[in-house]
Formats: structure tokens, sequence, C-alpha cells
């Protein structure tokens, strides 16, 4: 029902910034909640921050003051500003959706690579 479709991912240096998009189409008008998660390997795939229909936000706390997720005013894309990368936040980035109806449905991104290195 929603297709999330990811941008931005790269490789940047210690201490600098990449800005991660993603954009949701196909059944928006339901979505309660969109966020990125990301995914090492031989790791769970864990939540890097989410932002709800109504605004409100989460973050990880490995990244709080350094991300800042947004969307845009139709509120189907969402963005991941990433600054003050460490190489520790390297991982595959993946973009969810979530629609509640009546319990959590989740739609993933294809993942997009995010490479903190010198």
């Amino acid at each position: 029902q929603v297709q999330l479709v990811e941008s931005g991912g790269g490789l940047v240096q210690p201490g600098g910034s990449l800005r991660l998009s993603c954009a949701a189409s196909g059944s928006i008008f339901s979505i309660y909640a969109m966020g990125w998660y990301r995914q090492v390997p031989g790791k769970e795939r864990e939540l890097v921050a989410r932002i709800t229909n109504g605004g409100n936000t989460n973050y990880a706390d490995s990244v709080k003051g350094r991300f800042t997720i947004s969307r845009d005013n139709a509120k189907n894309t969402v963005a991941l500003q990433m600054n003050s990368l460490k190489p520790e936040d390297t991982a595959v980035y993946y973009c969810n959706a979530v629609k509640i109806s009546p319990s959590p449905i989740n739609y993933w991104g294809q993942g997009t690579q995010v490479t903190v290195s010198s």
C-alpha cells in the first residue's frame, strides 16, 4: 500500500554531514508516523528517529543533538539531517512508515548506505 524511496546516503568524513530523504507514495493518507532506522551486519535494526503525523519526534539517545528529523507539509516525505557524524553512525539507513489500524503496520524502504570514515 505504501512505497518508500530513499536517497542521500554516501561516504562522509567524521564530523561531516549528510541529509537523507524519503518519499512515500501509494496509500499515504493514513500514515501515522515516519522515521528512520539503521542496521549494521549482525545487529538488529534500531530506531534512529521518528516523527508522527502530529509532529512529535523521538530520537535515539546516541543521535540526540546531532540528527534532526523533519517532514514536509504534505506529510508524505521525511528527511534526516545528520550532523557531526561519527564512525559508529555507519549503517544502512531504512525509511519507515507506520499505519495503525488497529495494530501497527510497517512499510520499509530499500535502505541507503551511510559510511562515516576517513
